[in-house]
């Protein structure tokens, strides 16, 4: 397959939707934090689920950025470093969860429960180090960066609005989770998922109408063309 501005920006499109359904994927049957132990194979199984996940979301939503940076002008820029710094967190934390804590449970099982807690949102009874204050900076740059690009998305007005919006909803939205019991963490998650999924389609049918055969699909050229124009005067 020739590599092209085209295509790359196509798997941007099929990275973010796969993030999306890996994310969702993750949450069925997840085990409470309490009874989730860290040198189990469903551990590790989750952690590396989790950490794919991170790497396609970042292949993603760079796609989505770069594919409407114009429209999506200064906020988009600060929304997007956000988010993108987030979810390189996010990667970073699972590398430590699938490679690192099952090998220190036997070892320093305390530890590694204090570490599982903060991670969950929780206060965890011994000293972390900086751990905690990597935990805090993954959660202000995922939040801050959700709303601020969900928002430049919406905009913008290139991609499906609806998914823009549910992007910058869910994902702020999980601030709740520090107040509502543990069982709303894996539905609070799929809203995400699906707004992943809806912009990866979106951009993956957007792309694909404007490099359309002249004449081919005249209608969907006039309203890709159209969406790009209402988005200039955004």
């Amino acid at each position: 397959m020739t590599i092209t501005h085209s295509n790359l920006t196509r798997a941007a499109g099929v990275a973010a939707a796969a993030a999306g359904a890996i994310f969702i994927g993750v949450q069925i049957n997840h085990p409470p934090a309490e009874n989730f132990l860290t040198d189990t194979n469903e551990w590790v199984i989750r952690c590396s689920a989790k950490l794919v996940m991170a790497a396609l979301a970042l292949v993603g939503i760079t796609g989505i950025y770069l594919r409407q940076v114009r429209q999506m002008r200064v906020l988009g820029l600060v929304g997007f470093l956000l988010f993108a710094a987030g979810y390189l967190l996010v990667f970073s934390t699972q590398v430590m969860a699938a490679l690192v804590l099952p090998a220190l449970t036997d070892k320093t099982p305390t530890f590694v429960t204090d570490v599982v807690i903060a991670a969950e949102g929780g206060n965890p009874t011994g000293d972390i180090g900086h751990m905690q204050i990597l935990f805090n900076l993954t959660g202000a740059f995922y939040l801050l960066g959700g709303l601020i690009f969900g928002i430049a998305l919406f905009r913008a007005g290139v991609l499906a609005r609806w998914a823009a919006a549910l992007l910058a909803v869910s994902t702020v939205g999980t601030a709740a989770l520090a107040v509502l019991p543990e069982s709303f963490n894996r539905p609070m998650a799929v809203p995400e998922g699906v707004a992943l999924i809806a912009l990866g389609v979106s951009l993956w049918r957007l792309e694909g109408r404007t490099n359309a055969p002249e004449g081919s699909v005249p209608s969907a050229r006039r309203g890709g063309t159209r969406a790009t124009s209402s988005a200039d005067r955004a």
